[in-house]
């Protein structure tokens, strides 16, 4: 899977005042990505796939292949905390030009260590393209563990894991032990640089909507070794990268982008576009 190396943008998804899906939008984020980017992951966290209907989802992700001018690799999320309907969607969704999907690890119910292998391992088994892991306890309150990844790294339809633990140990761990050809990717934009010192093949990034040719930078620095380079142009986005969290994802990153003229600022409910402060706090930093 070396078209998962380097920088994969996970794609806001574009609405208009209406909360309607601003395909505008969209295909000008795609144009915009891609100057920098090796892949899109589209309907990630990022992309609210929370807030988006199947039929809109499915949408999304025929519009991405169809405006994809780059050619660019597709990771596709389908993930959640209902076994049964997580296969239910990988059954139903158009996978054609679909090179991976993206599925995080079961939020709420707090599954045992055993739940989540088995849980990974009948989507493993289910699915046409192979599947990235997605471990952010921040979001779901549980952790897949190193011991878990090790043991999911061994089927051979499960190719990789975004780990946005912001245990570095963990991520250690985790490059020490896999076996050949198993992906560690960042899921943490600030960590990128020191993760792939030590083993990590790039980042799924939140700020790549926005900054594109800066994770170009980063990741082909690290590539040749050149941590010095690759810090530098981390450095860059230190004072913004915490403005994208403030006020949940993708609220920041959409007031970012509005600002550069790429999208409009507009997030579904229970989300709410930026407020002044972080709005003033966003140009300020611009």
């Amino acid at each position: 899977m070396e078209i998962l190396k380097g920088t994969g943008v996970a794609l806001v998804t574009p609405f208009k005042e209406d909360l309607t899906i601003d395909f505008d939008g969209l295909l000008k984020l795609l144009e915009h990505t891609a100057i920098g980017v090796d892949y899109y992951v589209v309907q990630g966290t990022t992309g609210e796939s929370a807030t988006t209907t199947a039929a809109e989802k499915a949408e999304i992700l025929s519009f991405v292949k169809k405006n994809n001018k780059a050619g660019l690799p597709i990771v596709y999320g389908i993930g959640g905390n209902n076994t049964q309907s997580v296969l239910d969607n990988i059954k139903s969704a158009d996978l054609d030009g679909v090179d991976a999907i993206l599925s995080v690890s079961p939020y709420y119910n707090k599954p045992s260590q055993e739940g989540i292998y088995q849980h990974f391992k009948m989507i493993a088994d289910a699915s046409p393209v192979p599947v990235i892991l997605y471990n952010v306890p921040g979001r779901t309150q549980s952790n897949i563990s190193a011991n878990t990844t090790l043991r999911l790294a061994q089927h051979k339809n499960i190719v990789a894991i975004k780990e946005a633990s912001g245990d570095l140990t963990q991520c250690m761990t985790i490059s020490k032990d896999a076996p050949e050809g198993f992906l560690l990717i960042s899921g943490d934009d600030l960590l990128t640089t020191p993760m792939m010192a030590t083993g990590a093949v790039g980042v799924i990034s939140v700020l790549a909507n926005a900054f594109p040719e800066t994770f170009k930078r980063i990741t082909k620095a690290a590539f040749s070794a050149d941590f010095k380079a690759s810090s530098e142009a981390t450095f860059e986005l230190i004072d913004i990268n915490p403005l994208m969290y403030v006020e949940s994802n993708p609220v920041g990153i959409k007031q970012v982008l509005e600002e550069l003229g790429v999208c409009k600022n507009y997030v579904r409910m229970p989300l709410l576009p930026a407020s002044e402060e972080l709005k003033t706090k966003i140009k300020a930093l611009l």
